[in-house]
């Protein structure tokens, strides 16, 4: 079973809404996966998704609220088969910390959906409330990009 790690910066916005958009997604779509997400600072860690992201998701059928931040942790490069970043400053600090042989398991997310023209999720923590909307399409998107992938690897 492949498993998929969602990064950010804190864990509280951008990743917690690709984790649940895309287990959501994979699950209708008939794919085994486990998900989980995190994020290279540690600030949050423990905290629930922000409200802002948490009420976005749920607006689109999208449940956040489990969820709790936590930073990522050496052992997360053994464990996961993707950690995918939310964009380029998360993308090179995974890959500074990441062992040789997991830099090719370090990719941007948004990669899987080249047709949105842009390589980031921009952060929407200092925005406003249209900023997690538009977070969310951008995710919606890339996990339909991504779940085609793992479906035509096998």
């Amino acid at each position: 079973m492949m498993r998929l790690l969602f990064v950010c910066l804190g864990n509280i916005c951008r990743s917690p809404t690709a984790e649940a958009v895309f287990r959501l997604r994979a699950r209708e779509a008939g794919l085994e996966v486990e998900v989980e997400s995190a994020g290279t600072g540690a600030w949050h860690i423990g905290a629930p998704p922000d409200e802002r992201a948490s009420a976005a998701g749920l607006a689109q059928g999208y449940d956040l609220s489990a969820l709790r931040a936590r930073q990522v942790v050496a052992d997360d490069y053994d464990q996961f088969d993707l950690l995918l970043a939310m964009d380029h400053d998360n993308l090179e600090t995974l890959r500074s910390q990441a062992p040789g042989k997991a830099h090719d398991r370090v990719r941007l997310f948004l990669s899987f959906d080249p047709g949105l023209g842009r390589e980031s999720v921009p952060d929407p923590y200092y925005g406003g409330e249209g900023g997690f909307e538009e977070v969310l399409d951008l995710i919606e998107a890339a996990s339909d990009g991504l779940i085609a992938h793992l479906k035509s690897i096998g």
